[in-house]
């Protein structure tokens, strides 16, 4: 048997396409401005283009690259393009990769403390640095009575959260016996839509997800949060969380999380705090005022994926009391006991979210947060807010622009005073050409152009462009409606 043919990759073959690979990541972080924004290829065009059979014998490994370039490369959306403006930041970086490729390379499956010590230590440690990092409660440190865990998506965390505070709110019996349509969740009309897919998975469903009126500022009304929760009870249902946002997706939107805490600690309500958005900005203690009441919490989420420069998937995930969470999703089969968890002395983490195996993602992150230090973060994070805090102002100084909603940190929403179909057309032909992307809300019933400054090589000069291309398509809008409205006045 062993003097058979391998199919397998010997070391110094890996070693050589090793290379390769390093060089080719660093030559696209090089040349990823060179590319159009967006994919410019049709629905169907990539798969095509590919064999419809797989291949019957193993291929050179230069082919693979080869048709990377070819084939794949068309068809890649450059999120790391420092011309990408779109939905949010998504910001890897060389120490990420790097760390990621080092876990892929050690294999390791988390699942257990005792399937690699090392993966569930370096992880607890990293999340008790990131609570002193952000300035998070002392509460969410592992050596208190909670601790942070890290789950793929903020979507994920949510559903941890969700399902914690339904057992917390039955004394563990939902697990049990299921739901019986009398729990109430709280969000505003702003959260992000993992919220309802959690309401779904859970068994609360939609029906019984409360979303709460905002303010003028895009903010959950902790006054209008408070009036239906005594329109609930009064019912006979079980109001049990409220999801606070800093940050939201649409609009950068702040709850004001110590008014909504206050309101959940009168009525005993989970608090769980979305802050998968912005929550990196909390680096840097200038900002962490837009998430006054933190305290109050119960759940805290952010996502390190998003803009601090560590490479999908990484969201950071804290309660308070772990104890509530482990229950709630503890499951110990034979197999996988073992005698580091039966004398209660270590953490498994498997115990703390959805899936049982994991990787080992804390390693990435602490490349990142070794390799930037927190000043170095701090740096980048504050020149992303300077510089999307300059668009804005030349937003508010153009007579045929506005400003859609307030803009507190990298995210700014703003529309062509035209009207909808004037900023549809502005978005269709700046994404169509390559040059930038940028995404489109809805705020108060009109299309709104969001800019959110945040890529890892992103600079001045990109936005300074991506400001220069928006003024251009609005003239050449400008002149076609004056045209037009010419051609019929003429008619007439």
């Amino acid at each position: 048997m062993s003097d058979e043919k391998s199919f397998h990759m010997t070391p110094e073959e890996f070693r050589q396409h090793g290379y390769a690979v390093v060089d080719w990541i660093a030559d696209y972080q090089a040349r990823a401005e060179s590319f159009p924004v967006l994919s410019q290829v049709k629905p169907g065009e990539i798969r095509a283009s590919l064999p419809a059979n797989p291949p019957a014998h193993g291929e050179p490994f230069d082919s693979l690259l080869k048709d990377v370039n070819k084939l794949i490369l068309p068809g890649v959306t450059h999120w790391q393009s420092p011309n990408f403006f779109a939905y949010f930041p998504c910001n890897a970086s060389g120490p990420g990769i790097l760390g990621d490729m080092l876990s892929s390379g050690l294999g390791v499956q988390g699942m257990l403390w005792s399937t690699s010590p090392a993966c569930t230590e370096l992880e607890t440690l990293v999340m008790d640095w990131l609570v002193e990092m952000l300035g998070l409660p002392a509460k969410f440190l592992s050596s208190n009575t909670g601790g942070g865990v890290i789950q793929d998506t903020a979507s994920s965390a949510a559903l941890c959260a969700l399902l914690a505070a339904r057992e917390r709110a039955t004394n563990y019996v939902s697990n049990k016996k299921g739901c019986d349509g009398h729990l109430v969740a709280y969000a505003s009309t702003q959260t992000h839509s993992s919220l309802e897919k959690a309401a779904m998975i859970a068994g609360i469903g939609v029906d019984n997800l409360r979303l709460i009126e905002v303010d003028q500022n895009l903010a959950m009304r902790p006054d209008a949060l408070a009036r239906q929760i005594d329109i609930d009870k009064r019912a006979g249902l079980i109001p049990f969380l409220v999801c606070a946002t800093v940050g939201t997706t649409s609009s950068n939107a702040m709850d004001p999380v110590a008014a909504i805490g206050e309101v959940c600690r009168q009525h005993n309500l989970w608090l769980h705090v979305d802050a998968a958005m912005s929550g990196t900005a909390m680096l840097c203690p200038e900002f962490r005022h837009l998430q006054n009441g933190v305290e109050l919490a119960d759940s805290y989420n952010f996502n390190p994926h998003k803009w601090m420069f560590t490479n999908f998937d990484c969201s950071c995930f804290w309660v308070a009391d772990r104890k509530a969470l482990i229950r709630t999703l503890s499951i110990l089969p034979e197999y996988l006991r073992n005698q580091a968890t039966e004398s209660g002395s270590v953490i498994d983490y498997r115990d703390w979210h959805i899936q049982l195996g994991r990787r080992f993602r804390s390693l990435k992150l602490w490349f990142v947060i070794r390799h930037y230090g927190v000043d170095g973060l701090q740096h980048h994070i504050r020149e992303h807010v300077q510089l999307a805090q300059q668009f804005a102002e030349w937003v508010r100084s153009d007579d045929g622009f506005e400003l859609a909603a307030p803009a507190p940190l990298n995210l700014v929403c703003f529309r062509h005073k035209a009207g909808d179909k004037a900023n549809q057309i502005i978005l269709d032909r700046l994404n169509r050409s390559g040059d930038l992307f940028l995404t489109h809300t809805k705020l108060g019933g009109k299309l709104t152009l969001r800019l959110c400054v945040g890529q890892t090589h992103t600079q001045a000069r990109h936005v300074e462009n991506a400001w220069k291309r928006i003024q251009e398509e609005s003239r050449k809008l400008t002149e076609l409606i004056t045209g037009v409205e010419s051609n019929t006045e003429a008619k007439r």
